[in-house]
């Protein structure tokens, strides 16, 4: 799925976030199994844990209160 949506709109980069977003093998062997799918020869697009860890939702409502 996720190499359909870099075919559909073409980010500069994804974001993964979340728990799972920890898993160091997401951005080793995920992403050799997505760049198998993507149309492109190759995967140029990167794909990066976010900034904020775990609590990106806390600081996000956070945020909304300000």
């Amino acid at each position: 799925a996720l190499a359909n949506l870099i075919d559909i709109l073409d980010p500069d980069v994804v974001v993964l976030g979340g728990g799972l977003s920890n898993l160091d093998v997401l951005y080793t062997r995920g992403r050799d199994a997505v760049a198998r799918y993507v149309f492109n020869d190759e995967l140029t697009t990167p794909i990066v844990p976010n900034r904020l860890g775990d609590s990106a939702g806390v600081v996000g409502a956070a945020l909304l209160t300000v």
